[in-house]
């Protein structure tokens, strides 16, 4: 019993994952760090909580509410809320005042509360409104395409979306590949390798800052309650 992660792929260039999560007989988790802001859903003793997450540089613990049931929306890297930078987000959070079971408010406007399957059209309405932007130099940085600016210019506008250095979001997001390679077996020689860590204890230190458990607590699947679907392995 504890947290019970499925996550799944977006085919909307504008959401990166959509997630689930049921909590059981667990009080607190290790928070993962993630390149990501987000919109979480969750309902418990049948009231009902919306929240803006933002992006997180290190693991850490967080309490759950046991009992409740999530549904959260990861926004891909670039994208941004009009009314909140996020900037503004990183290593934290802002909880959305006046929700209900059916509806939320956010950017001044009432929006239908979304379930898993309808979570991309709930996106579609915020971009279409303006409450949801991105920066398009991003989306092509990501993309692996060469922006015709200079590279200070790119970190410039790359921090101002996101928050983040270019070189805090690939390590973060090499943890988190790690995490879900080692958790399906994969020996810790060759994820360190095929990540382009210099050796294993490299890859160690990157698991205890981002990650917050050891390769064997991945494979065991032991250290508690995670934020990570760890069954969820991305090619990312």
């Amino acid at each position: 019993m504890g947290l019970r992660f499925e996550t799944r792929a977006s085919d909307s260039p504008w959401v990166e994952t959509v997630w689930t999560c049921t909590s059981e007989q667990v009080t607190e988790m290790t928070s993962v760090a993630t390149v990501c802001w987000g919109l979480v859903f969750w309902e418990r003793e049948g009231r009902a909580y919306a929240s803006i997450s933002g992006p997180e540089t290190r693991t850490g613990t967080a309490p759950v509410p046991e009992g409740a049931t999530f549904v959260g929306i990861e926004f891909a890297v670039g994208t941004s809320l009009r009314a909140v930078p996020t900037a503004a987000l990183v290593d934290g959070g802002v909880e959305l005042p006046d929700v209900t079971r059916r509806t939320f408010r956010l950017d001044g406007v009432r929006w239908e509360t979304p379930g898993p399957d309808n979570a991309e059209a709930l996106v579609g309405r915020l971009v279409r409104s303006g409450a949801v932007v991105r920066d398009p130099l991003l989306t092509e940085v990501r993309r692996g395409h060469g922006p015709a600016v200079s590279a200070r210019t790119v970190e410039r506008r790359f921090r101002a979306a996101t928050g983040l250095t270019q070189g805090a979001v690939r390590q973060i997001e090499r943890a988190r590949r790690a995490s879900t390679l080692l958790a399906s077996g994969v020996a810790g020689t060759e994820v360190a390798a095929g990540l382009g860590y210099f050796d294993e204890p490299h890859l160690a230190r990157a698991l205890r800052r981002y990650v917050g458990r050891t390769a064997r607590q991945l494979r065991d699947g032991s250290g508690g309650a995670i934020a990570l679907d760890l069954d969820q392995l991305t090619t990312s």
